[in-house]
């Protein structure tokens, strides 16, 4: 059988400041972000299975990524623990997420790896994930450059 690969798209809005940032981007600021999460794994091959066919489910991957992921940080203000005034935003604010590092896209890719790498089936292998901060500006990871780190 062969091994391939399924992505899903998603989308959220969200703000965060980088805190000791020698430019703009120490200000409040929001992004439309655009998460792209692609999965490896071999077509389920029984006949009498109703994901016959499938790697995965789309709406099993979009079910743990809406609930882990999405539903946390669209619309959400994000903030390292810390941070000038997080506390007093976080309690006059419903939807602040304080993380405890810098809140860059780098780090949230790196934070959403290890999110899903809990929670996804055994018979699927996370391959990447990209995140766009801006329609030109993306950070992916990908398996292929983490192989000796998952060992």
């Amino acid at each position: 059988m062969s091994t391939l690969r399924i992505t899903k798209e998603f989308r959220f809005e969200g703000a965060h400041a980088l805190t000791g940032y020698d430019g703009k981007c120490r200000h409040i600021h929001g992004h439309s972000y655009g998460l792209y999460i692609t999965v490896k794994g071999t077509p389920i091959s029984e006949t009498s299975n109703p994901k016959n066919g499938m790697v995965l489910d789309f709406s099993d991957l979009k079910k743990v990524v809406n609930d882990y992921i999405i539903n946390v940080f669209d619309h959400a203000l994000i903030l390292r623990r810390g941070s000038a005034l997080s506390s007093e935003i976080s309690e006059a604010y419903d939807n602040v997420v304080i993380v405890d590092f810098q809140p860059t896209c780098e780090n949230l890719v790196l934070y959403i790896h290890d999110i899903l790498i809990e929670r996804l089936p055994a018979k699927v292998t996370l391959q990447s994930i990209k995140l766009y901060e801006t329609p030109t500006s993306y950070v992916e990871w990908m398996a292929d450059d983490n192989s000796q780190s998952l060992i």
